[in-house]
């Protein structure tokens, strides 16, 4: 009954009693980080939509979620979805193989137009060279499309555009925006009646990115109410 009691003054022993304990305080310190950057982005999202209706899905567990917003007085748009992806920190086991895979957090806009909004609908793209290269966000019809390679905040970008007027708009979100920060791709596609924007999550530059982008939408269909 007691023949493997030196088990307990074995390294090993100590070893695994501290490996566990790592891993649960690792769970409990990664679980607490992700809430944090889900409730802080989803708050600055409704913030900024000031939404008369919102439904919040939990798609993945601790790491994936969906939000609808149905926006208060929209210009443009009549509801914005929301995806949100994050990194496993709770799992210290897995989150260096998710970190190779998938690199960061990502958080997936898509702006569905209303009559107003569908008039500004020519396609461009602001895409992150890095992120584009990425398996799944390949422009699939992008050598029919003006396009041109630039360098923004020290990174390289290429706009995509179906004419002039598209590659002005781009840059004038490039500009409105500032600095690329978190974002990484915006993108105008009328084939399928909406636009799109994705940014690494971080509550600090969500409600920025997010409002830069909405104003951007009422600005080009203002102007072409003009």
């Amino acid at each position: 009954m007691f023949a493997h009691n030196d088990i307990a003054f074995q390294p090993a022993f100590y070893l695994l009693i501290a490996v566990t304990i790592l891993l649960s305080l690792g769970f409990t310190w990664g679980r607490r980080r992700n809430k944090r950057i889900l409730h802080g982005s989803f708050d600055a999202l409704s913030d900024v939509l000031k939404p008369r209706d919102q439904q919040y899905t939990n798609i993945g567990g601790e790491t994936g979620y969906h939000a609808n917003f149905i926006p208060g007085a929209a210009r443009t748009v009549r509801r914005v979805d929301a995806t949100m992806t994050l990194l496993p920190r709770q799992s210290w086991l897995y989150m260096p193989f998710s970190l190779l895979i998938r690199r960061f957090d990502r958080l997936f806009l898509v702006f569905h137009m209303n009559k107003r909004g569908k008039k500004i609908l020519k396609e461009g793209h602001l895409i992150e060279t890095r992120f584009e290269k990425m398996r799944g966000n390949v422009i699939s019809n992008a050598d029919t499309l003006q396009n041109e390679l630039i360098e923004w905040g020290g990174m390289k970008f290429h706009i995509y555009a179906e004419d002039d007027q598209v590659r002005s708009w781009m840059l004038a979100l490039k500009e409105r925006l500032g600095s690329p920060e978190n974002f990484r791709h915006a993108a105008l596609v009328p084939a399928e009646e909406n636009a799109y924007l994705f940014q690494i999550p971080r509550p600090a530059t969500v409600r920025h990115t997010v409002t830069v982008f909405r104003d951007w939408l009422d600005s080009l269909a203002g102007s072409e109410d003009s």
